[in-house]
């Protein structure tokens, strides 16, 4: 398959590109009572972006439950705190259904994480790592997958920041809803190539 997309990319290439972040609406979902509506939303897409979020542990052989969930469609994201609502039935059938693909990096550890919080049996997941070497690309990473596809830059000014905290700030929203949402852009792009 021949593709337009260049292996590597170094840091420095990566600096000059311009920054991108999620576009659409942002709802954060932290109440019993907004989930069925959000998950009606997104059982009606045929792909979401997908992506977690676990408050960061400095202490070693310490780890934090997922505190946060992202499930984006091209123009809304929703950022599912799961430190204050329980993995519900609503979410449950989002994540096993496999009409609805799930596209995001080293998904894995991501559904290995959410299942301390409730088993369920994933369907329908796709791991961006396990897909780009078809399309000659060796990075793995997501800020780096987004600027070798989509020639943007995203920020990680974030990461480590408290997902637990009482309320998200708004950079933490934009942040959250910018990883799971170019996970998606990333999986179109590659697509029109197919």
């Amino acid at each position: 398959m021949n593709t337009p997309f260049q292996a590597n990319i170094s840091n420095e290439e990566l600096a000059a590109l311009p920054l991108a972040q999620f576009p659409g609406r942002i709802t954060v979902v932290d109440r019993e009572e907004m989930l069925a509506e959000a998950c009606a939303e997104l059982m009606g897409r045929r792909a979401i972006g997908f992506d977690t979020e676990t408050r960061p542990s400095f202490t070693s052989g310490i780890s934090n439950k997922v505190a946060l969930l992202q499930l984006s469609t091209p123009d809304h994201c929703f950022l599912f705190r799961l430190c204050k609502l329980r993995l519900d039935k609503a979410l449950i059938r989002v994540l096993e259904s496999p009409d609805v693909l799930k596209i995001g990096a080293a998904v894995r550890d991501d559904i290995k994480g959410m299942q301390k919080l409730r088993h369920y049996r994933p369907a329908g997941f796709i791991d961006l790592q396990s897909i780009v070497e078809n399309y000659g690309i060796a990075e793995k990473s997501v800020r780096k997958m987004a600027a070798v596809t989509l020639g943007i830059r995203i920020s990680k000014a974030q990461r480590l920041s408290n997902w637990e905290a009482s309320t998200l700030t708004p950079a933490q929203q934009l942040y959250a809803a910018t990883d799971a949402w170019v996970s998606l852009e990333i999986y179109r792009k590659l697509l029109s190539f197919k």
